[in-house]
């Protein structure tokens, strides 16, 4: 088994590196080491070259990747922050397809949880975002990505790096409030902590952690509907049979939508709860007469839904 592991220089992705070299010691297996820079600060080759020459040190192979995400955020209008997630995980993907791994190996802490659960709060978000990002997750039918850091905090990182003596990179724009991710870490969640709620960081875990309960729940109900109400043709084309809806929860007809986008590999990034809620209402609807009359919704990422009848074709123009 082939593992290839994200690391961007900072301490928990070396955290994470040096774990897992430990672990294929005790155990075996084969790893690779994946570096993707965003060319976003004038020292970020810098921490290419740290990464590639730990890797060398520890005998491993290096994957080194890099883009202009700004240029990109720019053309696609994508927040910064949005445009860096989707290069990154395009490149990860892509170098591990390319060298056969099958799991792709990240070093996201509980702490990174927290903060992405109370940034979904702000946002608005239903009870699958409150649960914060998953353990594992497929990014191609080769390939699944896995969070194995996601129990342990920062300070945890920080004491095992010192057991080691293991330097590793600091970003600077860590500690910039330009970022709303950072002014979550920095300011929000101090704030939140010092007049609200001291533990803040365990309650907002308590949530996340409910929350992923009932959406597996909600998943597995999700799954029967795909099965008995959803048809495929290929990854451009899906088809919603609308009567076989007829009764069900309102959320879960939404939540059948976000799993076609799921299955399909469609962007969901800028679809937003008032997409998935319109998709609801043309799928509970009842079918207008005469049924040649076809509805037509343009959805965010170039899909087209239209309805017929009682059945609804999904497409991807992409």
């Amino acid at each position: 088994m082939r593992v290839l592991v994200a690391v961007s220089g900072g301490a928990d992705s070396v955290a994470l590196l040096r774990a897992v070299v430990a672990l294929k010691t005790a155990g075996g297996g084969r790893l690779a080491v994946a570096h993707f820079n965003h060319r976003l600060r004038a020292d970020a080759g810098q921490d290419a070259q740290f990464v590639a020459d730990l890797a060398l040190r520890l005998h491993l192979e290096c994957e080194i990747g890099e883009a202009d995400t700004a240029a990109a955020a720019r053309a696609t209008g994508d927040g910064l922050e949005a445009a860096a997630r989707s290069e990154r995980y395009r490149f990860l993907q892509a170098a591990a397809e390319r060298i056969g791994a099958r799991y792709v190996v990240t070093a996201h802490t509980a702490d990174d949880q927290v903060e992405t659960i109370l940034h979904r709060i702000l946002r608005g978000t239903g009870i699958g975002g409150l649960a914060g990002m998953r353990r594992s997750r497929r990014l191609s039918d080769a390939v699944s990505l896995i969070r194995p850091l996601l129990g342990l905090g920062r300070v945890d990182v920080l004491a095992y790096l010192a057991e080691l003596g293991q330097p590793y990179r600091d970003d600077p724009s860590n500690a910039s409030h330009a970022h709303t991710r950072n002014r979550i870490r920095h300011s929000l969640l101090p704030l939140l902590a010092a007049d609200y709620n001291r533990d803040v960081r365990s309650a907002l875990l308590r949530l996340g952690a409910a929350a992923g309960d009932a959406q597996r729940i909600i998943d597995r109900l999700v799954g029967q509907l795909l099965e008995s109400a959803v048809s495929f043709a290929g990854r451009c084309r899906a088809s919603v049979d609308c009567d076989r809806l007829a009764g069900e929860d309102r959320h879960l007809v939404r939540e059948l939508f976000v799993a076609i986008w799921r299955r399909q590999g469609w962007p969901q990034q800028a679809m937003t709860f008032a997409h998935w809620d319109r998709l609801a209402d043309v799928a509970l609807a009842a079918p207008l007469p005469p049924s040649p009359i076809r509805h037509g919704h343009n959805l965010p990422g170039a899909v087209v839904a239209e309805r017929a009848g009682a059945m609804i074709s999904l497409t991807s123009l992409e």
